[in-house]
């Protein structure tokens, strides 16, 4: 069975630390030395949230996300990311903070679960999920090509006044980002009847076995995606 587990990353550095190994080595497998999003600083930041996909039998990390949350202190990553191509990305995200925003980052799986939907899918469900709980109203991610369906599925759009339409090159020249933003956390209006049922299913029960479909591939997953209210 695999587990998606979420958590606050000042609360289990170690578990933080293997995200960061898992993600840097899928990095540098496909030629990506350094992205703003897979260094180790954010293990300290108070207001981001980690979900850890494990194997449940031997305890491996085969893939996560995190989830910040933004603040005038703590600013986003792809606000470092994009800067220097479109410095009109802090005063889209500014518009937000005071109702609650945060941003889907450091998403990656492994070789071992690909084609399972673990990243595409899965991750991204759950991280609408985390938001929700954590009480932002609005997400942002920069979605790779093959994420960006997924996401519109789930509710999120394209933001067409930052970058080309919304898109830049990033983290190389030869890899394509799209900006996105998912406006509405708790009511998720554009998202698919599918997907609204999915998440709201996880909001209702965030700890749950079950078992998901993917590409007429099932998968055992287990949701552990509830927070101490101390940490919310």
């Amino acid at each position: 069975m695999i587990k998606i587990k979420l958590f606050r990353a000042i609360d289990d550095l170690e578990s933080c630390q293997k995200f960061v190994l898992g993600h840097r080595h899928v990095l540098e497998n496909i030629g990506i030395m350094k992205v703003t999003s897979s260094n180790d600083t954010w293990m300290h930041n108070p207001g981001v949230y980690v979900l850890i996909v494990l194997d449940t039998e031997d305890g491996r990390v085969l893939g996560g996300a995190r989830v910040h949350v933004a603040n005038q202190e703590y600013r986003l990553p792809m606000e470092e990311a994009t800067k220097l191509i479109d410095p009109k990305v802090p005063s889209v995200i500014n518009e937000y903070i005071a109702a609650g925003t945060g941003e889907i980052c450091g998403l990656w799986n492994s070789r071992e679960v690909a084609g399972m939907g673990i990243g595409a899918v899965f991750l991204t469900r759950a991280a609408v999920v985390a938001a929700a709980q954590i009480g932002l109203n609005s997400l942002f991610a920069l979605c790779a090509p093959y994420t960006v369906k997924m996401a519109e599925n789930v509710g999120y759009e394209i933001e067409e006044t930052v970058g080309n339409k919304g898109t830049f090159y990033y983290p190389k020249l030869d890899l394509l980002a799209t900006f996105m933003i998912l406006k509405d956390v708790q009511v998720l209006s554009k998202a698919s009847e599918e997907e609204y049922a999915a998440i709201m299913d996880l909001i209702k029960n965030p700890d749950i076995k079950r078992v998901e479909t993917h590409r007429k591939r099932e998968v055992n997953l287990h949701y552990q995606l509830v927070l101490p209210e101390k940490n919310i």
